[in-house]
């Protein structure tokens, strides 16, 4: 596998390969080269083996009917979809969070996926794309955790622009097509797309502009300040294609704010992360649900008054083909509680 860095030979926008709709589903002309998160990535071949670190970039490429090539996974928030599970329990788990640099080298990749900057990136703490392409690595970063996203800060980033299932879409047809499956990665994009279409379908009829919602991460504190979803990330997303409204204001991908700050909103809604990740306390529903009920500000929210909560996979509110279930659960939540009507 080789790695090259040269002025792409294809258009670029916005950092993104750009082909036309038919050229998606065919066959992979090698050499390949992908402009990716500013960086150009040759391939001579399809990878036989790739470490996936990020459980988005994991599932696309059990999506894709790749599990044979996958020899090394990291960073979990919860379970593989059910669908895959027998195919992820034969693949080995460098690590439930960041793994170390040796550990994913070790594994001799041919590619490494990545779904978040800080683990492969300027500062990786992984490792950075330029260590791994001195050792013929190349690396392949998720577009929506690059375009328009400002991640020099730390933390999780700044995203300049909305977020758009467009960016999961170019991820999965650049995947398909390094691994020569463009037309797995068309049936993909096509099933996703049509349960899109029909979640928000489903409540076109509803008038939401003027139901607020906020989505609470977790927290480092219970009773401190919660991470809930800036204005422009996947949650956001959300609310715009079903046409609601986010309180939360700020470009950061997942600020810090006081209850007393989401409380002054008064959301109608509040839809909550669902993960097995224990870093914090609020991690986990249940606390989140105590602190709701029995916190003297949280628990006089209209939101909490009404009972109207959403329960998510936390990977529904990340960049990743999960983000479709989000949709879904989010339209359902507004039909049950009788909202926007």
């Amino acid at each position: 596998m080789a790695f090259r860095s040269f002025p792409s030979r294809a258009l670029a926008l916005a950092g993104l390969l750009v082909l036309s709709p038919a050229a998606w589903a065919d066959p992979t002309q090698y050499p390949l080269t992908l402009r990716n998160c500013g960086v150009d990535v040759t391939f001579d071949h399809a990878p036989r083996r790739a470490v996936s670190i990020g459980q988005s970039s994991t599932e696309i490429l059990l999506s894709l009917g790749l599990a044979d090539r996958i020899v090394g996974t990291a960073v979990w928030f919860g379970p593989v979809l059910p669908a895959y599970e027998a195919a992820n329990a034969r693949i080995p788990r460098l690590a439930d969070n960041d793994p170390s640099f040796e550990s994913v080298v070790g594994q001799e990749p041919e590619l490494v996926t990545a779904q978040f900057e800080w683990h492969v990136g300027p500062q990786g703490s992984v490792g950075t794309r330029e260590q791994f392409a001195g050792l013929g690595i190349p690396t392949y970063i998720s577009p929506a955790d690059c375009v328009e996203k400002d991640n020099s800060g730390g933390g999780d980033g700044v995203r300049k622009q909305l977020f758009s299932m467009d960016l999961v879409y170019q991820e999965i047809r650049d995947l398909a097509r390094i691994f020569d499956v463009a037309d797995r990665g068309e049936a993909l994009v096509a099933e996703l797309q049509r349960r899109e279409a029909a979640a928000i379908a489903s409540v076109a009829g509803a008038r939401l502009g003027n139901v607020p919602m906020v989505f609470w991460f977790s927290s480092k504190e219970v009773a401190g300040e919660a991470f809930v979803a800036g204005k422009n990330g996947v949650p956001a997303y959300i609310l715009q294609q079903l046409g609601a409204r986010n309180v939360i204001t700020t470009e950061e991908e997942w600020p810090l704010v006081s209850w007393e700050r989401i409380a002054a909103a008064n959301p109608a809604i509040i839809v909550m992360a669902e993960m097995s990740r224990r870093r914090y306390p609020a991690d986990d529903t249940a606390v989140k649900l105590n602190f709701l009920a029995t916190d003297p500000v949280a628990s006089r929210l209209e939101a909490v008054r009404g009972k109207r909560f959403v329960v998510m996979d936390v990977q529904a509110m990340q960049p990743s083909i999960r983000a479709v279930d989000g949709i879904e659960a989010v339209a359902s939540g507004i039909k049950s509680f009788g909202l926007g009507g």
